[in-house]
């Protein structure tokens, strides 16, 4: 558990206070103002549940049973209600990372004073989490419209000691169990409670806000295998030359080429050892890495935009308003980021294809200009690298599929009130996966031009400082270089990790300087 503490306020969180408390384990502390705010909202709903005209979500139904006004003595069972039957998901189990993004981002809109809860339920949102108990949540159950319902359900069912969480130590247990074990009195709700845990786009927001950390520093990784790709080809780096990308000015295509142009200081090999095969360009998926590459990191700033506005907003329905009113809204509807959940599973494809072409460039001795067929030690009785990137082919041929949105579909639900939905959930929960293969792709690619990168030196040709400090850091790793054939998955595996644990990038650094 990192002992970081993040502290909760009423006007929303950041992206690192997420992946802090997400993945991290950082302790959540409600601020005064927080504590204040949630109060003086509170005191609005009692006041509206003490009146004899309905209010929707106070004294009312949900959904399409809204229309029934419900007396006071059958309000606390409503409330019960909702989240028991709400607890609907169905499938494997969501990572706990997930978990814990998606009940602190409740716990986040909770404390903006916007939902009417009290402040001791959004306590006892902080204790769980502080805990280490996490709410068993399936992967099936949310349409992304009228919040990430099943998904945050089964969370507020836990704080009701009901169903069953894993604790700390990783065994599932009911929850009363575990919330007894650590001192935490299950909650009691009252009035708009449940309806208020349950109405939020937290788990797809978590899910994109950590989706964006990994896929910087994956775009950052993919920059450096690209150069190093480009180096092994005996390319030229003459088009990533700033007054070339000056002139077509995307932000992030300036980024990318800087940081290949940085990783190839100092090459012995790019530009200058065409003469048994002279070209004069590079083929597209070494020259336009850069405008590939780039385009995907502009991508990834406009969802980052998205996130930050959705970080920083309450989203419940109803809303208590500073004024004293209670209003029904929309604001649940998932779309905004739905549509870059999918944007980013299709830039995240178009990464992984230009990654694999340029591995199979490298293995196909009629365009590797002069490397082994396959980078084997001795081709034909070794197979080299062949299969490794029949994995890769595989991986970037799902990419492809998982790349389709979700987001332009829709189901009717509730009775037709529930008429438009956004998929969110569904778009956030394919790009994880898409996330993961993309990192193994990139991963394949790094290891093929490693090799071929030390077979070059082998020739006596002396590679740039940064692939030097790359080539051995990956060796380090596990991840074995040129040679006789053995069994290959471990080090596919060693250089999975290498790029999934931010290493290749760190293992550069030091030669280049911070790389965007």
């Amino acid at each position: 558990m990192d002992m970081h503490t993040v502290v909760v306020g009423t006007s929303g969180t950041t992206a690192d206070d997420v992946v802090a408390v997400a993945r991290h384990g950082a302790r959540v502390e409600l601020s005064t103002a927080a504590v204040d705010a949630l109060a003086a909202s509170r005191l609005i709903v009692d006041a509206l549940a003490a009146k004899p005209e309905p209010v929707y979500g106070v004294s009312t139904g949900f959904g399409a049973l809204a229309s029934r006004h419900i007396s006071t003595e059958l309000r606390a069972q409503l409330q019960r209600n909702i989240v028991r039957s709400h607890a609907a998901g169905m499938g494997p189990r969501v990572e706990r990372e997930v978990v814990r993004a998606l009940m602190f981002l409740r716990l986040k809109t909770v404390a903006s004073g916007h939902t009417g809860v009290r402040p001791e339920v959004a306590q006892t949102m902080a204790d769980v989490l502080n805990a280490g108990i996490t709410p068993v949540v399936h992967e099936y159950g949310s349409l992304g419209c009228s919040g990430d319902l099943a998904p945050l359900s089964h969370c507020a069912l836990t704080l009701m000691g009901e169903g069953e969480a894993e604790g700390p130590d990783g065994t599932v247990r009911p929850a009363g169990e575990l919330l007894a074990a650590h001192g935490i009195p299950p909650v009691e709700l009252r009035e708009k409670e449940g309806l208020a845990l349950l109405n939020g786009t937290d788990g797809m927001l978590g899910m994109l806000v950590m989706a964006l950390a990994d896929l910087r520093n994956l775009y950052t990784s993919a920059d450096i295998t690209a150069a190093l790709s480009l180096e092994a080809l005996l390319g030229t780096e003459k088009v990533l030359a700033p007054e070339l990308h000056a002139i077509r000015p995307h932000p992030g295509q300036g980024v990318s080429a800087d940081n290949m142009l940085r990783v190839l200081a100092g090459s012995g090999l790019t530009g200058h050892h065409q003469d048994d095969a002279p070209r004069v360009q590079d083929a597209y998926s070494v020259r336009c890495a850069p405008q590939v590459n780039g385009a995907g990191r502009d991508t990834l700033d406009y969802a980052a935009v998205v996130a930050g506005r959705e970080l920083a907003s309450s989203v419940d329905n109803p809303v208590v308003l500073p004024d004293g009113r209670v209003e029904s809204n929309g604001n649940f509807h998932g779309a905004p980021v739905a549509y870059v959940l999918d944007f980013l599973a299709i830039v995240a494809a178009d990464l992984g294809s230009i990654c694999e072409r340029r591995t199979d460039r490298l293995l196909d001795k009629h365009r590797s200009h002069g490397l082994p067929p396959f980078l084997a030690d001795d081709a034909g009785v070794d197979s080299g690298l062949m299969i490794a990137q029949y994995t890769q082919a595989a991986l970037v041929s799902e990419m492809k599929r998982l790349a389709v949105p979700a987001s332009a579909d829709s189901i009717p639900s509730s009775a037709m009130q529930e008429d438009h939905v956004s998929m969110g959930w569904s778009a956030a929960r394919k790009l994880r996966t898409a996330v993961d293969n993309l990192t193994r792709i990139v991963a394949v690619e790094l290891y093929a031009a490693t090799r071929a990168v030390e077979l070059r030196a082998a020739e006596g040709l002396v590679p740039a400082p940064a692939s030097q400090a790359a080539v051995a850091a990956l060796r380090a790793a596990g991840a074995e270089g040129p040679g006789p054939d053995r069994f290959l998955a471990p080090d596919l595996a060693a250089a999975d990790a290498f790029v999934r644990e931010g290493r290749l990038v760190a293992a550069v650094e030091p030669v280049t300087g911070p790389l965007a």
